[in-house]
């Protein structure tokens, strides 16, 4: 069984609305580019028809990413305490180190298009270690660059978009 996916109504409007897109229309009018391409001849040589091919695969592959997000999504968020950083919420962390501060919602990157500050997903580095901490917490995290980061969890909130 795999994970569930949260997401807001928004976004799970909107990845069924795409969902639709491309299975629909989309597919279509690529098949039928596929078609016309076709009918010009040699294939070996013939860039309209690889690239249409090219676009039918994506489509295909993002069809089948939207139907399994959708097959695990469960719109609202997971229960957590009011103080509690988890997903859904906003939070805000001090960059211990260069005094600094940031907020962001903790959600999917499905939620970027929507939301009006930045997404961090709870997968992130950054996500993944404020997750279940509460705010007056300190946390280290690994940044990409294999060096540590401490953040202090300022404020943790609801998200309203």
């Amino acid at each position: 069984m795999s994970d569930i996916h949260w997401l807001t109504q928004e976004a799970y409007d909107a990845l069924q609305s795409e969902l639709a897109e491309r299975e629909g229309p989309r597919r279509a009018e690529i098949v039928k580019r596929i078609e016309l391409a076709r009918e010009e001849g040699d294939l070996k040589e013939n860039s309209g028809y690889h690239a249409a091919k090219d676009e039918q695969g994506h489509n295909e592959a993002r069809i089948k990413q939207i139907q399994a997000m959708l097959a695990n999504a469960q719109v609202g968020s997971p229960e957590s305490a009011d103080d509690e950083a988890a997903h859904g919420k906003v939070v805000t962390v001090r960059f211990v180190s260069l005094d600094m501060e940031e907020t962001f919602l903790l959600a999917s990157r499905e939620e970027s298009a929507h939301a009006s500050v930045e997404v961090y997903s709870p997968t992130s580095p950054l996500g993944a270690a404020v997750t279940g901490r509460k705010v007056g917490d300190t946390v280290s995290y690994t940044l990409p660059n294999g060096s540590t980061m401490d953040v202090e969890i300022l404020s943790v909130g609801n998200y309203a978009p």
